[in-house]
């Protein structure tokens, strides 16, 4: 099965952990705690889900598993949980990218001029939209932003015409080869959030880092507490990341040999090159019947999380309440309203 093949089967299963864990609406993901203050409580049973799709996907030759990062399967899973938090959060679905249906990317204009449209005229644009053309790259599975010195492939995005990017968080993923990748994955996105936050000061820029359980191993301890220690001197400097975020997932079956490889080329996220249009192609999901997707749901394997093992300045509930409470800061209170109400209706703490 080819990447795209795996990836528009996965974004089905996605759409459908999502679509389930949003019916009959996104739940208030603050509530209060002792002193009345509201804390942010992510969703970690879908985070559950979504780790576990990648592992759905076997190499009928072997029996292997065949998303692999080079897929871009299993960063998706990153990608989709980020987005469905910052819904829950309050903010405007269609302006959080990757939304929750394609086309992933769907700029603001494009969304107003829905919404005025009349119907014969939005029965047009939306048959545009659902046909997997990019236009340009103005809707598109990914979001290439400009930054200081170059442009960026940022992996969660929440922007609109008249605000710029309000927030911008980048994903990435780590199975295996501990020492031998993870000082460049965090030296890049070092950079990234330098280049990033010079022509974007107000945005709320965020780094979530998923690492494989093994990580803790005694053989691989101290690699893994040296990456926690850097991931969380990250988030200390103004001109950087406001938050960064660690998840520990407990993967069953071994780790594979081509997780060692970095998926993204460099040359691309500089625009020194095109990318390629392959990866830029609006993928639409497969139209799998409704007995097989549950079947397929069914089989999602159990994954466990380690958050003992993550520190509190890096666990994904403070994440998520620094980055919503940066942007909720920093613009008119006119904005966000559904995020400010959800915010202020925080539930009691259990």
């Amino acid at each position: 099965m080819s990447n795209q093949s795996l990836k528009a089967e996965a974004w089905t299963l996605y759409d459908e952990i999502v679509r389930q864990a949003s019916t009959p609406g996104y739940s208030n993901p603050w509530h209060t705690d002792g002193a009345g203050q509201p804390r942010y409580r992510a969703d970690y049973p879908t985070l559950q889900r979504l780790l576990g799709v990648p592992l759905l996907f076997k190499d009928e030759a072997t029996g292997k598993e065949s998303a692999s990062s080079q897929s871009g399967v299993p960063a998706l899973a990153l990608d989709v949980w980020t987005a469905y938090e910052l819904r829950r959060a309050g903010f405007d679905p269609d302006l959080v990218w990757p939304r929750a249906e394609p086309p992933r990317i769907l700029p603001s204009t494009l969304v107003a001029m829905r919404a005025l449209a009349t119907a014969k005229q939005r029965k047009v644009l939306d048959e545009m939209l659902a046909s997997g053309k990019t236009y340009r790259d103005e809707t598109g599975a990914s979001a290439n932003i400009l930054g200081k010195n170059y442009v960026k492939q940022v992996d969660v995005v929440m922007s609109a015409w008249r605000t710029g990017p309000e927030i911008m968080i980048s994903t990435k993923r780590m199975d295996s080869s501990f020492g031998k990748n993870a000082a460049n994955r965090v030296e890049e996105s070092y950079g990234d959030a330098k280049n990033l936050r010079s022509r974007h000061p107000q945005a709320a820029l965020g780094f979530v880092y998923a690492l494989r359980s093994t990580a803790l191993a005694p053989e691989n301890k101290a690699t893994a507490d040296w990456i926690i220690d850097l991931l969380g001197k990250l988030g200390r400097e103004d001109d950087a990341y406001d938050a960064v975020a660690l998840i520990i997932p407990e993967l069953p079956g071994p780790t594979s040999p081509e997780d060692d490889d970095d998926e993204e080329n460099p040359l691309v996220a500089a625009g020194v090159v095109q990318p390629d249009p392959e990866d830029q192609a609006v993928l639409l999901p497969l139209d799998l019947p409704p007995t097989q997707l549950e079947r397929r749901l069914a089989e999602l394997p159990a994954i466990g999380l380690r958050q003992d093992a993550v520190p509190p300045n890096l666990s994904p509930d403070n994440f998520f309440q620094i980055i919503a409470n940066r942007v909720l800061d920093h613009c008119p209170i006119t904005f966000h309203r559904d995020a400010r109400d959800r915010r202020e209706a925080a539930n009691p703490d259990d």
